[in-house]
This record gives C-alpha cells, sequence and structure tokens, in this order.
C-alpha cells in the first residue's frame, strides 16, 4: 500500500471501469441496498482493469443519501468487494457530481505520488432514501423507550395520534435546496423562463435521449455487470430500465408540468427519472497499464447561484478546459448529465453566449458551441436515470469507452450541482 509521496509526476490513467443498470428507483433494483449496487460495480471494475485486488493502493466512492447503517459507504463496498481490509477508502459528497469528484481526487493522488491504484465512483439507492418521522413522534418513542415502568411507557404512547403517522420521504428533502428553497425541478423551471426554452424543445430533446439510448443498448450493455437481485420476476437485471424504445413526441406532450402546475414546461418527461446505480473506475499510474481507457487530462468545480444551479457546466467547463490548455471547439464528445432537458439546453445557450460570457464569466468571447451531434451520443440521463451519487462516474466511464470506440482524442464530462455547483473534466486518448 503506498503511503508516502513520490516526488515524481505520474499521469493518471482510467485502466478500467463498470457500472450496473440503471433502475428506476422503487422498481427492479428496490432490494439492493447501496452497498449491494457499490460492490458490484467495483468487483467488475478491478476485475476488467488486470489489477489484483492487492494491488489497490485507495478507494473512494460517490454517495449523497448515506445510508444509515454504512455512514462510510466507501469502507464497507470496499472491504466487501474483496479489497484487503488494508485499503483505505472514504466517501464523497459533492452532490450530482460525487462521482466526477471521486474520480478527480484518486487521479490527483496518482498524478501526486500518494498511490499507484486507486477504485473511484459514485453509487447511489434512491429507493432505500428512508422516511423522516416528524419530530413529535420521535419524541413519544423515545420517552417510551426511557420509560422506567409499565405506566410511564403507557403514558407515553397515549400521546400518539394519527396524524403522527404520517412521515415525509427524505428523498423529497433531499431534493430540495436550503440555500434558496427551490426544489431541483424548480431551479430548471427558472433556467426555462430565463432562456425563454419552450416546452416542445424540450420534449424533442427527451425523445432524442430516448432514441439514442434505445438504439445504444448493446453499447450501453458493455459497461455493466449484471445484478444478480429479484428482478421483477426473479430474473437478474442486464439491461437500464428507464429507455423506452416506444417513447413518442405526442406522449411526451401529454404530459402535465410538474413544478409549477399552473404555468410551468418542465415535465417528468423531460426531466431524469430517480434512480438506483452504481459506477466504479480504476485510476491508475500510465506506466501501469497496459492499455487504458483514457488519460485524465483536467477537471475543475464551480461555484453559482444555488437557483440557476442547472448553470453549472457553463461556469465548470471553461475552466477545465484552461487547465487542460484547450477550447470548446477542440473537444470531440462530449458528456453532460441530462438532470433536465431546460438545463442542458440553457448550459448550451449559455456556452456559446458572448454576452453570458462576458456577464457571468468576466471573459471577452463566448465558450464555444457544444455540439449536439458530439454530445451524449449514446443518450443520456432522461433516459438512463440520475443515481445522484454515480452519475458522474457513468458519465466519465461512458466517456472513455466511446471514445475508445470512435478514436476520439479529447472528451468533456460536465454536471450540474443541486446547491449551486457545476464540475467538469477532460479526458484524452491515452
Amino acid at each position: 500500500m503506498s503511503s508516502g509521496g513520490d516526488p515524481r509526476p505520474a499521469r493518471a490513467v482510467i485502466a478500467a471501469g463498470a457500472r450496473t443498470p440503471f433502475a428506476k428507483a422503487s422498481t427492479a433494483l428496490r432490494r439492493a441496498a447501496a452497498v449491494d449496487l457499490g460492490v458490484a460495480a467495483v468487483r467488475e471494475a478491478v476485475a476488467r482493469s488486470g489489477f489484483l485486488p492487492s494491488d489497490v493502493d485507495a478507494a473512494i466512492m460517490g454517495n449523497v443519501a448515506s445510508p444509515a447503517d454504512a455512514s462510510n459507504v466507501a469502507r464497507v463496498i470496499a472491504v466487501r468487494a474483496g479489497l484487503p481490509e488494508t485499503v483505505p477508502a472514504h466517501t464523497v459528497n459533492r452532490n450530482c457530481a460525487s462521482g466526477l469528484e471521486a474520480i478527480a481526487q484518486a487521479a490527483h493522488m496518482v498524478a501526486t505520488g500518494q498511490a499507484k491504484v486507486v477504485v473511484a465512483g459514485g453509487v447511489e439507492s434512491m429507493s432505500n432514501v428512508p422516511l423522516l418521522l416528524p419530530e413529535e413522534l420521535k419524541d413519544i418513542m423515545l420517552a417510551a423507550a426511557r420509560a422506567k415502568s409499565l405506566l410511564a411507557r403507557l403514558s407515553a404512547y397515549a400521546r400518539l395520534r394519527p396524524r403522527l403517522l404520517k412521515p415525509t420521504p427524505g428523498l423529497m428533502a433531499g431534493l430540495t435546496d436550503p440555500l434558496c428553497d427551490l426544489n431541483m425541478g424548480q431551479t430548471a423551471e427558472v433556467l426555462a423562463s430565463e432562456f425563454g426554452i419552450s416546452r416542445e424543445l424540450q420534449d424533442r430533446f427527451a425523445l432524442e435521449s430516448h432514441r439514442r439510448a434505445t438504439a445504444a443498448a448493446a453499447r450501453l450493455r458493455e459497461e455493466m455487470a449484471p445484478m444478480f437481485v429479484h428482478a421483477g420476476r426473479g430474473a437478474s437485471l442486464h439491461h437500464d430500465v428507464g429507455p423506452r424504445a416506444d417513447q413518442t413526441l405526442e406522449a411526451l406532450a401529454r404530459l402535465k408540468p410538474y413544478f409549477d402546475r399552473r404555468r410551468g414546461t418542465v415535465t417528468a418527461g423531460n426531466s431524469s427519472p430517480i434512480t438506483d446505480g452504481a459506477a466504479a473506475v480504476v485510476v491508475a499510474a500510465e506506466d501501469l497499464v497496459e492499455r487504458p481507457l483514457a488519460r485524465v487530462r483536467s477537471w475543475a468545480s464551480a461555484g453559482l447561484s444555488p437557483r440557476k444551479m442547472g448553470l453549472g457546466p457553463a461556469f465548470a467547463v471553461p475552466l477545465a478546459l484552461d487547465r487542460a490548455g484547450l477550447v470548446l471547439r477542440d473537444i470531440e464528445l462530449a458528456e453532460i448529465n441530462e438532470a433536465f432537458a431546460a438545463q442542458v439546453l440553457a448550459c448550451v445557450e449559455a456556452l456559446a453566449s458572448a454576452r453570458f460570457a462576458r456577464d457571468e464569466l468576466g471573459r471577452g468571447a463566448a465558450v464555444g458551441d457544444l455540439d449536439p451531434e458530439r454530445t451524449n451520443v449514446n443518450g443520456g440521463a432522461i433516459a438512463l436515470g440520475h443515481p445522484v451519487g454515480a452519475s458522474g462516474a457513468r458519465l466519465a466511464l461512458t466517456l472513455a469507452l466511446e471514445m475508445r470506440r470512435r478514436g476520439a482524442g479529447l472528451g468533456l464530462a460536465t454536471l450540474c450541482v443541486g446547491g449551486g455547483q457545476g464540475m467538469a473534466m477532460v479526458l484524452e486518448a491515452a
């Protein structure tokens, strides 16, 4: 196990990776805990890398809704996936970019000589986010538990009322930003209004996401480690639950706005579904990997108004490009997380806007055009789903594999982040 700092800089590469199938919450993977999902992804990623578990120096996993029974879920996943107990592991939380943050931290460890081989990724079981009980009910249950007599216990229980037995879904609380008091869908409505993004444009974007994802089903399965858990009638899950081959613009148009029912344009159909899944990659020093998927060239994070959190990529992408010594037109393939169609379309417009560059970024020229024909070529989160802690790692893995298929030299992965942040990473052919 590496424990010190090698003064010689190393180039960090993605040696291999794998992910679970993604499934809408409360469907095929509802009985799989976050640890189970993470174990499946990590085991397969290590197996594909050619490294032995004993070669791994550290493990980092992104996660947002920390499981109550595995607070440092990365450590539990690492040990249960077969990594030696001597391998340290930690969990990171940068909301939607947690999985990409894990890869960035792994690349930094390799580049600075702190490690030679690091497992990094992300995991989220959104099906298993707990229900929150009212504080009054908690007080009653605590009083009953502390009671020293049957009479005192019965007295505590006598305070129970039916209204106290209605829990609050923890997921809904988690998807509401405490800094601006808007849920994530409402922030998408803010961007749709500000940028004048029509309902039809959003629905057409969503339809294209499904079309590309269904067309790419075989390629996407190459990323996957099947989940041997109860899925429907006892079959194992080998594919994503989300992409719809029969999706139509007419069906999308019939859906009612979900977050602003009177004037809104954001619907369940042009938003990413709530999803379970995990993804992991092995990041290593380049001289140890015979045929890496890609080299990690740069990454960056940025902050912005929480009300406009969906614009995060428009702030983070130019920083990552600057650090790589590139401009946007150099990028041959891109993956941008489709939290909402309105959010992606707003980012595309902002990146191409000279006024946005001047007023928001302090730059003299627009960042550039994000070519739709080279962006999310295998579909995106509107079809595939968005297991928040895992999505960043999924983007990097999907991008690296597609770069290899196409012989692309440079790729970009980027996400918006709840709370008002953005993150981006540049990969290059190794």
